[in-house]
């Protein structure tokens, strides 16, 4: 029943534009994917019907793109119609597998198109596909394919070695921050490539062992430092730890070679998240758990013990009663991230990320 929920909602956004009010990513297929792998499929099509009236149609097409043709367009939004019909021809034509190993190094640095919301939505087309294959979600991929390409932003250029401190979340508080901070993403991403220290720290990718391992550390180090440095841009910096998540959720379905570009593409997403909206001072920490009131405030990245015991459960149903669509994939990322690692911390963030950003 959860499967032919997945693939109704989708079939009702079909004819959705990716992008709305301008700059607005289209969150209802990303959103409903992560309600429906968390149990919540009942909530699916009430929540589209709230969503949906915001939404824009799919925009017209000017000039086709030929296969040989893409570099051209590439990044140009007013080409993202000719970008859907382009990738919903490509999905008709080869299997999605294949079609996603050509594109996926060709999208690869430009990681950063709609503020990481193609790379995204690709990753939660890609997860629903591993799960089942329909129809519906091959046209799915092709619309994320099709958003990042339109928004195609490369970030600043990575420098080389190993990092100095092996733990990503030490490496995420070692990110230099951009100096102004008034503006959106692309005067902020427009910036990194000034920072004396950014060349060091994005191209030196923490961690150690398999880069699926590593995807995950950085996954995790994003989710827990949310719960530190979210409330200066709640929103914005939920993408340092979707975004790898997105990345990490595709490997499965790439060929072994592309792990280690997604790798470093997934940490300078992050680092440039981080780098563009990380407030300059820890806030304190104030949830205790869904329904639970305020918690004592403990001191900044400490992971003392938590004041209750959290249930990933109740942690993500307090996302979905929310609505917000950034609190529902932050609750997915961070229970992600606890099923390979159960660290208490991670629940108390996405309860954290919740509050923060308040109902939609």
């Amino acid at each position: 029943m959860a499967n032919e929920t997945l693939d109704e909602a989708l079939l009702r956004l079909h004819d959705t534009g990716p992008e709305f009010d301008g700059w607005l990513s289209n969150h209802a297929p990303m959103a409903a994917e992560a309600l429906i792998r968390n149990g919540h499929a009942d909530d699916v099509h009430r929540w589209i019907d709230k969503y949906l009236d915001r939404l824009e149609e799919t925009p017209r097409g000017i000039a086709p793109i030929a296969r040989d043709g893409w570099r051209e367009p590439l990044g140009d939004v007013a080409r993202t119609g000719d970008w859907l019909i382009f990738f919903n021809r490509e999905t008709r034509t080869e299997p999605w597998r294949d079609m996603l190993a050509t594109w996926w190094p060709r999208l690869l640095p430009g990681i950063a198109a709609g503020a990481t919301h193609g790379v995204i939505r690709v990753g939660h087309a890609v997860r629903a596909l591993l799960e089942q294959e329909t129809p519906e979600r091959v046209a799915e991929l092709g619309q994320g394919l099709a958003y990042w390409a339109a928004r195609w932003q490369p970030i600043a250029p990575a420098g080389q070695g190993p990092y100095r401190n092996s733990d990503p979340r030490g490496a995420l508080d070692a990110v230099p921050r951009v100096p102004d901070q008034r503006l959106g993403i692309r005067s902020r991403l427009a910036q990194l490539a000034d920072l004396p220290d950014w060349a060091s720290s994005s191209g030196a990718v923490p961690g150690d062992g398999p880069e699926s391992e590593r995807l995950r550390g950085i996954v995790g180090a994003a989710v827990r430092r949310h719960l530190d440095y979210g409330h200066g841009s709640p929103i914005m910096m939920v993408h340092a730890a979707t975004a790898p998540a997105a990345v990490l959720r595709t490997l499965p379905a790439l060929p072994a070679a592309l792990a280690g570009p997604s790798l470093a593409a997934a940490w300078a997403a992050t680092a440039a998240v981080t780098a563009a909206y990380s407030p300059s001072e820890p806030g304190p920490r104030h949830s205790a758990g869904p329904g639970q009131g305020p918690a004592p405030a403990p001191a900044a990245s400490s992971d003392t013990a938590l004041p209750v015991r959290l249930d990933p459960a109740e942690v993500f149903e307090h996302a979905a009663t929310s609505g917000d669509a950034h609190a529902i994939k932050f609750a997915d990322a961070a229970i992600e991230a606890w099923h390979s690692s159960p660290d208490p911390i991670l629940l108390r963030a996405a309860v954290h990320a919740t509050d923060l950003i308040g109902p939609a």
